[in-house]
This record gives structure tokens, C-alpha cells and sequence, in this order.
């Protein structure tokens, strides 16, 4: 009788799922107080994310699906097809590879959301065949293992704590999810399924050394996003236990483990390890409202966002480096970091790491936190992340990427930095990022918007068209139209509406000081604001107008005088947008010596990078004069400065006209 409670709960959830079917969907999660729209509701017409989406269709997807497919230099599909016994060879790659053949497969999905193509339909079809034939029996799946298992006869799971084996099983049930809420189809979530189950029985009989052994922790998201699409209360039940077990063994600040999660005081170690912790918890949060849960997120959050977050988003400062835990004097206990958050604001300019996975990463989790809360400031990171951080990890042309994204780079630096020297086309040792940024591109739709019991939240701007049923059943369809986030300007047009009070609630993002609201060209009477958002209510009806103008100036930007990299530097931002100063744009002079008068007077011109329309920032700077410095540490100081006319692009714009010397901070001048 349980088994069949169970079954029809899970019935019943999965039919909840179809109709509600968010990328994320917390619209069972008790502790939830918002949740997606549908990841077919919104279409892009015109503007920023739309010419974004427009690459991403024609170019992004394609190739990442040609590189991911490949037989010659990835390998990642091909380590399937030997899996599945329906070719010969060697398992080649890195040890997450399956994950982010998981990520392209996720991509796509994400893709045919929004454009119903049959042809990408049909492409996951024939490529989820494969994943099926290749999961064993029990519902492991790790094509490294199975592969060397096939000719080893080897049986051993989990015994190498620098697998990636959980963090591909994580992917795969993430990419099912959305698979399923966008086509439909079960042939992918059957596959999750079977591994989540293995999962469980593993985890009741592992070893503590074997249950720790789980780096980046993309399960946790997983498993929970498996448990609100099945109703499978198991799968609930062990990403707690997941959690509850975190730093019960040895563990390492590498993987943000030494400690039992509930122990954390501050972000240490690995940045995208840590985000996708972050994230997971929240959505663990979202089921449990376990206080202990969100109070250290909580203070993950402050940490991260007022002691060690970049400017642009960038989230880990340091390529290598040592754990601020442990004991100077106790040299043992000191443990080494890489890919890593360092000491609070210790945020280098030409040596940060900031990996685009883990800006992506700081993504999942702030929209994981808007969902919990309704509070815009999470929506202000997600906004800054995608505009600045995730979109400098792919050319403007869709098919070159940067691991990392420093603020500052130049062609003359004394030694190499692991994965410098300008965008690549495939980053070999480890090309997680591509896949990674691809798929949040073509999901950025599914962030604009979220539902909650008092109405419509509007979270970021741009063209597109709303179809979508709120949570009392009423019907909306609107269109906003604007050329954010080039432009304040904000016209949100309603097409269909059901004749009842609405509220809409629109983000008023952190960096704007001012705006202007009006409905059908009026000022309304009152202006609510709760948590970030102004309030648009009444009964609707088609053709009402709302227009939001969020003053745009441009803004210098200083940093706390404790960051010693930017001391006495400001930076350029206008809006959510982030500017630099490349040489392709300053061909005679060094950037590294130009100097931004407090004055200055920046005036924003259109201008176009490849396939991408930007809105540059023109004006007067002054410059040093140029000196050499070869071979020469100090200098008797250079008060002689001129001065020129610069122009600055917006940060995520750079490295796109070939290799070039950049900076997001410049001296001031008082």
C-alpha cells in the first residue's frame, strides 16, 4: 500500500512538474516564496538577449554540440558509445567529461524550450539512446570507470576522492529536468532515475572515505530538482543525508568540506565547489526550512558579496594558493587551495582566476536565494553576473571561450598564467566553462521572470513576450519592449489579461539612486515598494501600458581601501554593465598608464565587436608618458601626463579583436 502512495505521489508530482515546468521548480517548495515561469513562456523579440539568443541558436549550440559529439580531439560522447559496447577504445578526457556532455545535452533542451525545433529533438533522442545503453544495470554511470571496469574487471565506485563520478551524476539529473519539462518526454528522467536510485543504496553501504569522495557538489542541486519533478520522497531524504554527513570525515577547504556545513563561517577554497554547495543547500532549504540551513548561507552571502566577490561578479581570486584555515605555526595543518576564494579582499587584477563555472555558479545560487525570498538584492548578483562575469567566458561570436576572466591582462607579463593567452575554441585539459555558459545563454529566459502568491515578479529587463498563468489562475500575456541595458527605458505593454487585480512587482535594481513609474502615462497615486520591487496593481486589461525608467549615469566605482590592488583606482559602470579599457581601442598608448579625472565626463556611443551591438563610453582621460620598463623594478616618478581621448567597452566585449592589453581599474585623478 506505501509503495503504491508513493507511486501515485509521484504521478501526481510529475503531472504538477509538466504544468508548471520551470527551470528550477519550487512551485511545491514550502519554503519557497517564488517560483519559475515556464521555460516555454517567455519569447525574445528584440534587444540585448535576444541578439545573445539569436548567436547562441545559430552558433553557440552548433558547435558545442559538433565539439561535444566529436571522434577526433573531445571524445566526451564517444567515451558513450565505447560504454555502450557500440565502439572500441580508451576512455579519453578530463574525469568530468560526462557532465559536460550532461551540460550540451541541457543546452539543447533549453533551446527547443523556446523554439520547438524538431531537428534538435530529434538530435537528444539519438544521443540519450546512447546514455541509456550505457548505464549499467544497477544504475551506476561513470563512462571513465565502466570503460577501464570493461577491461580491468574491476568493480570499485567511489574510491578516488578526486573523482568528478558524483558531480557527472548531478549534471545528468539536472539535464533530465529540464529535458523533460521541455519536451515532454521521460527517456533521459528514466536514466536519472536509475542512478539517483544507485545513489541511495550506495550511499547506505559507503564507506565514510567513499561518501565524502563527491567534489562539486552539482548532486545536491540535482538529486532535489529529481525529487520535485518524481515525488520521490527517497531522493529528498538523501540529499540531506548528503549534507548532514559533509565534514563528518576528513575532508579538505579545498572542497569546502573540512567542516560540517553547519560549522561554516566563511568561504574558503574552491570557487565553483563552493557556489554549487551554496546552491544546493538553498534548494535542500527550499524543501526543509531547516533554520540551520539558511543561517550559514546567510553568512556565506555577506562573506562572498562584501569581502570577496570581483567587481564584474568574478568569484575566486586565486589560481593557487593556501587555506586561511589552519595555524601559521602549525605549518601541517595548513592545507594548499587552487581555483580558489582567498582572504577577504584579497582580489588581484591580472592573477584572478574568477572560472566562468564558477561565476555561473554564484548565478545558480543567487536565483536560488531569490526564489527563498523574494529579496531583489540576489536578483541585483544574478544581473551582474550575466552581463559582466558569464558572458566574458564566450566571444561574441559564440564559439571561443575564456576559464578565466581577470580584470586586468596584458601581452608582456613576465610569466604564463595556466589558460591565458586569449580565447580558445576548445579548451583541452579542462573545457567545463564552454558548456557551462552555453547552456545558462540559452536558459537566461527562464531568469527574467518569477511567480509568487501576491503576483508577477519582473527580475531582470529586456525584449521579450510573457505567456504565463500566475498562481490564482489568472492569465497574463505582455510584452516589454526596451533597449536595456543600453538604455533606462522600460514599456511593458499588457496583450491578454484574465479581469482581475494584479499585482506586478518590478526590480528596481541596487545600482539605480532613481526612476520613474508610470501606468498608462500616469504617475499612480501610491508607489509601494517590498524587498527591491515597486508594485504595479490593478485590473488589467489588453492594452495598458507600464513604463519604468531607471536612471542610467555613468557611475566610478571605488573599492574598500583593504583590496591593495585597486587602491586609489576607480572603475567605470553604467548600470548592471561594467567597462574596461582595451589597447585595441587605444593603439599608441599604454592603458596601464591612463588616469581617470574625478570629472570626467563619459558619453555613451554605439559601437560594434564582431556580432555583438555594445554601447561604448567616450571622453577625456589623461595618460602618462610612456616608459620602459624592461628589466627595471622602480623608477623616480613620472608627473608628466597629457590629455586623450579614450574609449571604454563593456568588460564582457573584451579579448574579442584579437590578443590585447586590458584593465577594469585606472588610476584616479582628484
Amino acid at each position: 500500500m506505501k509503495r503504491i502512495f508513493i507511486t501515485y505521489l509521484s504521478i501526481v508530482m510529475m503531472q504538477i512538474t509538466s504544468a508548471q515546468n520551470g527551470l528550477v521548480n519550487t512551485m511545491q517548495s514550502p519554503h519557497a516564496k517564488l517560483n519559475s515561469v515556464g521555460m516555454s513562456d517567455v519569447q525574445w523579440t528584440k534587444g540585448f538577449w535576444a541578439e545573445r539568443f539569436e548567436v547562441c541558436k545559430d552558433s553557440m549550440v552548433p558547435h558545442l554540440w559538433a565539439t561535444y559529439t566529436s571522434k577526433d580531439f573531445c571524445y566526451s560522447f564517444q567515451n558513450f558509445r565505447i560504454a555502450a559496447g557500440l565502439d572500441t577504445g580508451k576512455f579519453r578526457g578530463p574525469s568530468f567529461h560526462d557532465g559536460d556532455f550532461y551540460k550540451t545535452l541541457e543546452a539543447v533542451a533549453a533551446l527547443y524550450a523556446s523554439t520547438k525545433d524538431k531537428k534538435l529533438d530529434a538530435m537528444m533522442d539519438e544521443a540519450i539512446a546512447v546514455i541509456a545503453k550505457a548505464q549499467k544495470e544497477d544504475g551506476y554511470i561513470y563512462t571513465k570507470s565502466i570503460i577501464e571496469q570493461q577491461k580491468s574487471g574491476r568493480k570499485e565506485m567511489f574510491d578516488d576522492k578526486l573523482s568528478f563520478e558524483a558531480y557527472n551524476f548531478g549534471h545528468l539529473m539536472t539535464a533530465a529536468c529540464v529535458h523533460y519539462r521541455a519536451t515532454g518526454k521521460t527517456s533521459l528522467l528514466d536514466v536519472a532515475k536509475k542512478a539517483t536510485d544507485f545513489l541511495i543504496h550506495f550511499y547506505n553501504n559507503a564507506t565514510p572515505e567513499q561518501a565524502r569522495n563527491a567534489i562539486c557538489p552539482s548532486h545536491y542541486m540535482g538529486i532535489t530538482e529529481m525529487y520535485r519533478t518524481t515525488g520521490n520522497t527517497k531522493y529528498l531524504a538523501l540529499v540531506k543525508k548528503l549534507i548532514d554527513i559533509r565534514g563528518m570525515s576528513e575532508g579538505s577547504d579545498d572542497n569546502s568540506d573540512r567542516l560540517p556545513f553547519r560549522q561554516m563561517t566563511a568561504v574558503n577554497g574552491h570557487a565553483v565547489r563552493a557556489n554549487y554547495l551554496f546552491a544546493g543547500v538553498a534548494d535542500v532549504y527550499a524543501e526543509t526550512g531547516d533554520a540551520t540551513l539558511l543561517h550559514t548561507l546567510d553568512l556565506m552571502w555577506d562573506d562572498v558579496v562584501n569581502h570577496k566577490m570581483y567587481v564584474t561578479g568574478g568569484c575566486g581570486a586565486l589560481y593557487d594558493g593556501l587555506s586561511q584555515e589552519g595555524i601559521s605555526y602549525k605549518p601541517d595543518s595548513i592545507q594548499k587551495i587552487q581555483q580558489a576564494y582567498g582572504k577577504d579582499y584579497q582580489l588581484p587584477n591580472m592573477t584572478a582566476h574568477n572560472e566562468t563555472c564558477a561565476n555561473i555558479g554564484n548565478v545558480l545560487w543567487n536565483w536560488r536565494m531569490l526564489q527563498l525570498t523574494g529579496e531583489a538584492k540576489y536578483a541585483d548578483i544574478v544581473e551582474l553576473e550575466l552581463y559582466n562575469s558569464v558572458l566574458s567566458g564566450i566571444s561574441m561570436d559564440g564559439n571561443k571561450f575564456f576559464y578565466t576572466n581577470p580584470l586586468a591582462a596584458a601581452r608582456e607579463y613576465p610569466y604564463d598564467l595556466r589558460w591565458s593567452g586569449g580565447r580558445q575554441k576548445y579548451i583541452s585539459k579542462s573545457n567545463c566553462c564552454p558548456p557551462n555558459v552555453i547552456r545558462t545563454i540559452a536558459e537566461v529566459s527562464d531568469y527574467m521572470y518569477s511567480i509568487g502568491e501576491k503576483g508577477l515578479y519582473v527580475n531582470m529587463y529586456g525584449g521579450n513576450v510573457l505567456n504565463t498563468e500566475l498562481h490564482d489562475g489568472t492569465k497574463l500575456k505582455m510584452e516589454q519592449t526596451t533597449n536595456y541595458p543600453w538604455d533606462g527605458k522600460i514599456v511593458i505593454t499588457i496583450k491578454e489579461a484574465t479581469p482581475q487585480v494584479t499585482n506586478i512587482f518590478l526590480r528596481i535594481p541596487g545600482w539605480c539612486k532613481g526612476y520613474t513609474l508610470k501606468i498608462n502615462n500616469a504617475f499612480p497615486k501610491v508607489r509601494d515598494i517590498e524587498n527591491g520591487y515597486v508594485i504595479a496593481g490593478r485590473q488589467w486589461k489588453a492594452g495598458d501600458k507600464i513604463e519604468l525608467v531607471l536612471n542610467m549615469p555613468v557611475t566610478l566605482l571605488e573599492s574598500n581601501p583593504l583590496v591593495e590592488a585597486t587602491k586609489n583606482q576607480v572603475t567605470v559602470k553604467r548600470g548592471p554593465i561594467v567597462y574596461c579599457l582595451e589597447s585595441a581601442d587605444l593603439p599608441n598608448e599604454n592603458v596601464f598608464n591612463v588616469m581617470i579625472p574625478a570629472s570626467i565626463k563619459l558619453q555613451p556611443i554605439p559601437m560594434k565587436i564582431d556580432m555583438g551591438n555594445v554601447m561604448a563610453l567616450t571622453g577625456e582621460a589623461k595618460v602618462l608618458e610612456n616608459k620602459n620598463w624592461k628589466n627595471t623594478l622602480y623608477k623616480e616618478l613620472n608627473t608628466t601626463s597629457k590629455p586623450i581621448k579614450i574609449k571604454l567597452i563593456p568588460y564582457y566585449a573584451w579579448a574579442n579583436r584579437g590578443q590585447t592589453d586590458m584593465t577594469v581599474w585606472m588610476p584616479l585623478v582628484r
